[in-house]
């Protein structure tokens, strides 16, 4: 790993995401690398400067590299053929006890829950919900909105739509416009993760959404899910692709990189979560610190290094 400690750069910084497949992914001359089995072939990946990466069936991870991406806070998730399905993710929970406890309280307390959906609800259609609505009735008006916005951004590429219709078990039973949106849904729930867990936060526990191990990440990815990924799924499914979820990839990524929206991911989560208006839970006074303080962060709050 070298003399020199590696300071991490800030997941707002940094590129967002890089799909892995049918290689493996070991650390050379203590650089990332992707082998290529059958041609030998060896291929560098700037692991400091990706948000997540994520792993393609087919691909296999040495120790050395799990340990590189943990230090240097670059998320693993292992995803589906296709990135239609999301298995697991590295650092997994959070790391910060503090953080965790303030994102429990704010779901547990149905006063305090209802402030973070109608946050949610603003900032996604950009106008406040009506007042004295319940979180069922806004998830109600949410799909009548979110229908309709499907139903313009298909008029407007020119693209059939019969409904977001799809099964994650059988990808080819999906027409084009679902199959691009499968895709690059898988995209945004990747680098939301990776914001999520930067931040110190559990993607588990939502406020819409629930019961998922990823609850959290839908409720902060369908804020933005219309402004990045949905209208570049309609603009490549127009085009009738012949490898439709290659190109959505493509696509997702330099909107990423454009919008910046790794920039905005982080702060819109504690935006969201401040319309709580409470403070994070204070340690309880019988509690005891390390015995041994721990060194100064040079990561992200929340970045668990080593």
């Amino acid at each position: 790993m070298g003399f020199i400690p590696l300071k991490p750069i800030p997941e707002k910084d940094r590129m967002s995401m890089i799909f892995v497949g049918m290689g493996q992914i070991d650390v050379r001359d203590g650089a990332f690398v992707v082998i290529d089995e059958v041609n030998g072939e060896r291929m560098h990946i700037p692991v400091g400067s990706v948000a997540c990466l994520l792993l393609e069936p087919g691909t296999r991870v040495s120790h050395a590299a799990v340990k590189l991406a943990a230090t240097v806070g670059t998320l693993l998730i292992w995803v589906g053929d296709a990135g239609v399905r999301l298995y697991s993710a590295g650092q997994p929970g959070g790391a910060r006890s503090d953080k965790l406890l303030y994102q429990a309280k704010l779901a547990l307390d149905d006063s305090l829950r209802l402030k973070v959906v109608r946050k949610m609800f603003e900032l996604r259609f950009g106008e406040p919900p009506p007042s004295r609505r319940s979180i069922e009735q806004l998830r109600g008006m949410e799909g009548a909105r979110v229908r309709k916005t499907y139903q313009m951004l298909a008029k407007q590429y020119g693209v059939k739509w019969k409904g977001r219709r799809y099964d994650p078990t059988q990808w080819e039973s999906s027409d084009v416009a679902n199959q691009c949106l499968s895709a690059a849904t898988a995209c945004l729930y990747g680098i939301t993760e990776a914001a999520i867990l930067a931040a110190g936060y559990a993607p588990a526990i939502g406020f819409l959404h629930t019961g998922k191990p990823q609850s959290f990440v839908y409720d902060i990815a369908d804020i933005v899910k219309f402004e990045t990924v949905v209208p570049a799924a309609f603009r490549i499914a127009a085009r009738h692709p012949a490898t439709p979820e290659r190109e959505v990839r493509i696509a997702c990524r330099d909107a990423f990189k454009q919008s910046r929206v790794l920039q905005r991911l982080i702060p819109m989560i504690e935006d969201v979560l401040a319309a709580g208006d409470i403070e994070p839970p204070p340690p309880a006074p019988e509690a005891m610190l390390p015995a041994i303080p721990e060194p100064a962060s040079v990561g992200d709050q929340g970045h668990r290094s080593k």
